[in-house]
């Protein structure tokens, strides 16, 4: 089974936001719905445990340090193809996205011609409201979005 960790930042301003990241590569180029993720990745051996491999990937797939903690967990949540991800929240009002340097992969592309191209894990990164994404969000992600409504809906009922 396969299993990642990622961050989803959040701020409220004024309505709730969330930093999605639309994937990178031609299979993803010209799709919107559902071709967006929480900044999150596959868990490399030795790491200490999910909030480990969340903050590598952030870094990895960003090109920039994910903001330090408190960080709060999610959940996990399965996909249908039995891939899990575990995601974290953190507030990220403060969070600058000036200096983004997207990661890389390396693809077969065109699909069978022996040749390999680089192309961006991520090729861009948006703000955007909660109902918008969770229709732009791989299918798997979107209970995260429901989880952190939750969450923000108890936080104002106690506070």
């Amino acid at each position: 089974m396969i299993t990642s960790a990622g961050i989803l930042l959040y701020r409220i301003a004024p309505e709730p936001q969330v930093l999605i990241a639309h994937m990178g590569g031609p299979f993803w180029a010209s799709k919107d719905a559902g071709a967006w993720s929480v900044p999150k990745g596959e868990f490399i051996e030795g790491e200490e445990g999910a909030l480990d491999a969340a903050r590598r990937e952030f870094r990895e797939e960003l090109g920039i340090e994910p903001p330090e903690p408190p960080y709060a967990e999610l959940g996990t949540f399965a996909y249908s193809s039995g891939k899990r991800v575990t995601v974290f929240v953190a507030d990220g009002t403060r969070f600058s996205l000036d200096a983004l340097e997207f990661g890389e992969f390396e693809l077969e592309w065109p699909p069978r011609s022996g040749k390999t191209a680089r192309f961006p894990e991520v090729d861009r990164v948006e703000w955007t409201g909660l109902d918008a994404a969770r229709e732009r969000l791989v299918k798997g992600q979107r209970p995260a979005i429901d989880a952190l409504e939750r969450r923000l809906t108890d936080a104002a009922s106690a506070g």
